[in-house]
């Protein structure tokens, strides 16, 4: 097992494709970004991730879940994927790709945004983003799925520790992230496209905040890659970039300055230190000091599924299912 390494945060900035033939082009650059980042690196730093951002393959730019499957969703694995698999491969390494939105023949009429964790064996794992940004994402949640057969927060066991991920908003949930803990995720994974202005600089940088709070209180280093894309590719947002390599003390190891661009930060990852603290620790080590029966709350459904019965996610859709959760937490409180 390799126990001291370095990942390799990978802001991109690419203009969003229109549909899904401009997803190759994408590919090929982040695969060149992929050697940058480990032959350039490699008289100083062994880098055994990679890590991209969301949306680095395509955006949900549409309106609508019909457009988005027309025209830029597809199945994993595909064949980006594969040569993924290759460049793992060669370079003996793991790499959390960017996002791609998704098609599986056994949901149909949904469209997923999902990233996957490949390393030099082949796809390891694939996550779908569970808190969809509401109401502009229309993609669909596995939680708008009621017979949705996969473990929404898979979690694996490789060479350079066990990791999960999630992505952008899921970070803002406390919850979506102690799921990953609780399966023993050592390197917390953030695929993101954060925008402005909630990212990397005062007064609202959220980006960090999130990025340092969810470390210290899973005691699991954070490896986080945000879109570094200019105004201009996804009006009307822009993304500040500020990827980072966060320890379990909420300490941050290295990070890119704010701002948009193309960038690569790279940090430690010292598996050793991380699991000798957690045997050590007895004060501050939240994992184990959680009171699971003291959360009545949580046994209450709020934001309804999106397609119990069939519907079609939408921008208007999700509103009124914005308008129901805000309803159910107004009912459930004072909780009984």
């Amino acid at each position: 097992m390799t126990t001291l390494y370095y990942a390799a945060a990978c802001q991109t900035n690419f203009a969003n494709p229109k549909d899904r033939s401009g997803i190759a082009a994408h590919v090929s650059h982040m695969l060149a970004m992929i050697d940058r980042a480990v032959v350039g690196y490699a008289p100083f730093f062994a880098v055994k991730l990679c890590v991209f951002p969301e949306f680095a393959h395509a955006a949900p730019i549409y309106d609508t879940v019909e457009e988005l499957r027309d025209k830029l969703a597809l199945p994993i694995p595909n064949e980006h994927t594969d040569r993924y698999i290759q460049k793992a491969k060669e370079h003996g390494i793991h790499i959390q790709t960017g996002t791609f939105l998704e098609v599986d023949p056994r949901y149909p009429g949904a469209a997923f945004n999902a990233t996957c964790l490949i390393g030099p064996d082949g796809l390891l794992s694939k996550y779908r983003k569970v808190h969809p940004w509401i109401p502009w994402e229309v993609h669909a949640s596995p939680h708008d799925i009621p017979d949705y057969r996969a473990n929404p927060f898979p979690v694996v066991e490789t060479e350079i520790g066990r990791l999960g991920v999630a992505i952008c908003y899921d970070w803002l949930f406390p919850e979506a992230i102690r799921q990953l803990a609780l399966q023993g995720a050592e390197v917390l994974i953030r695929v993101s496209a954060y925008m402005d202005p909630w990212g990397a600089t005062p007064p609202m940088d959220w980006w960090t905040l999130i990025n340092r709070c969810r470390a210290l209180e899973n005691l699991a280093y954070v490896v986080a890659a945000n879109q570094g894309a200019e105004a201009g590719h996804y009006p009307p947002f822009s993304w500040p970039g500020g990827s980072m390599i966060v320890d379990y003390d909420a300490r941050i190891l290295s990070q890119a300055d704010p701002g948009p661009g193309e960038k690569i930060v790279v940090g430690p990852i010292d598996m050793n230190a991380l699991r000798a603290e957690r045997d050590r620790r007895q004060g501050h080590h939240m994992l184990s000091h959680l009171r699971m029966e003291a959360y009545p709350a949580y046994r209450q459904a709020i934001y309804p599924r999106g397609m119990e019965k069939g519907q079609t996610l939408s921008v208007g859709g999700n509103n009124a299912a914005i308008r129901h959760g805000k309803d159910a937490l107004a009912r459930a409180w004072p909780p009984t």
